[in-house]
């Protein structure tokens, strides 16, 4: 029997009940396709920092490197919002993504053909759209130094820089083009070459490795324009990569086309070692316990898992399968939910799915 070691972080909020959803549907996958699942749960974001006093502690990192694959729900609570920034719930993010390497962040925006009408666009505008987005997750901004508060002058000034080597951007640029060949070999890489001398790198290695993948179609659009084309015609895009500030934000520009936080899954690769998957929703602790919430994007993050790290795409496509049979069969919960459709709780929505894979 084939088995596989998940680190699971269920994290803060409603983390722990979403999670608990997904392990239902791969429970349905260990016994269909006669295969073992060895969980081992770890602490990040709030509940360690309660724990350990920070929010990624050392035995989290050991855990995850020792994994086939990290399992995550969600990090932050409003009780934390006064600590320090650096030891905020929100830190152990970026922590984790740096310790395992994870450089590419796959968030796919599919809108089901059942919740068109859940989108805040015309149905005509998404029904169709189905977009992987491909974030660069490791540079830019967000890790570039020096970086800070001074006095300069006898005045405070902030500064971050955006930097990337030619190397982080060839990689990024490769997963790319590898998922744009298995999908409608089209892609869109977005920058601000007109303005960024950082963006003008980014475009000369994404046109340098663009030779190694003549049938893909590929073009080049700012950023300002890309946020502005994602709202007015989504249908053009099919992979779209970008570095990380702007992917940061477009992401979650596009998680808004299917109408829910609550569909969206995604996937955080490196180039060796574990993969992470966790929805794209944050905590909510507002809803904590309430039995509320919608588990469908922790659920399809692990059909993402099955698929990235495992080789298993049946058994991807088996949950993929699931939550369109529900959908197809009415029930919601309540963030997609109309009149005329069932309403379920998060509990009742994983055992729905679970119950579809056979």
């Amino acid at each position: 029997m084939k088995e596989y070691k998940i680190a699971v972080l269920e994290g803060d909020g409603i983390g722990p009940e979403v999670i608990a959803q997904g392990l239902k549907s791969l429970s349905a996958v260990e016994k269909k396709y006669n295969i073992k699942f060895n969980y081992k749960k770890g602490l990040i974001g709030g509940v360690a920092i309660d724990a350990t006093g920070i929010p990624l502690p050392l035995a989290t990192i050991e855990l995850a490197k020792k994994s086939d694959a990290v399992y995550l729900g969600a990090v932050g609570d409003w009780k934390y919002d006064t600590l320090d920034p650096a030891i905020r719930p929100e830190r152990a993010l970026l922590g984790i993504r740096k310790e395992l390497g994870l450089f590419a962040n796959l968030r796919p925006a599919k809108v089901f053909e059942e919740l068109v009408s859940s989108s805040p666009l015309r149905a005509e505008l998404v029904d169709g759209v189905d977009i992987m987005i491909i974030r660069e997750l490791t540079g830019g901004a967000y890790f570039g130094t020096p970086k800070g508060i001074d006095i300069k002058d006898g005045v405070k000034v902030g500064y971050n820089n955006m930097i990337y080597t030619e190397d982080e951007v060839r990689r990024i640029a490769k997963v790319a083009f590898e998922t744009a060949m298995k999908r409608s070999k089209k892609l869109c890489s977005v920058d601000k070459a007109n303005v960024l001398d950082v963006s003008r790198l980014w475009r000369e290695i994404i046109l340098e490795v663009a030779k190694d993948y003549p049938e893909v179609e590929l073009k080049h659009m700012y950023v300002d324009n890309a946020a502005m084309q994602l709202v007015v015609n989504p249908k053009q895009f099919d992979v779209i990569v970008t570095e990380n500030l702007f992917g940061d934000i477009l992401s979650d520009e596009a998680s808004v086309l299917p109408g829910s936080l609550g569909l969206l899954p995604s996937a955080s690769l490196s180039s060796e070692g574990p993969g992470m998957y966790e929805p794209c929703h944050g905590s909510a602790p507002d809803f904590k316990g309430q039995d509320r919430l919608n588990p469908i994007a922790t659920i399809l993050s692990a059909a993402m898992m099955l698929k990235y790290s495992f080789g298993m795409e049946d058994a991807a496509k088996d949950i993929e399968n699931a939550v369109t049979q529900v959908l197809k069969e009415g029930y919601r919960t309540e963030d997609i939910h109309k009149e005329g459709n069932t309403l379920v709780g998060t509990s009742q929505m994983g055992d729905l799915i679970a119950s579809k894979i056979k």
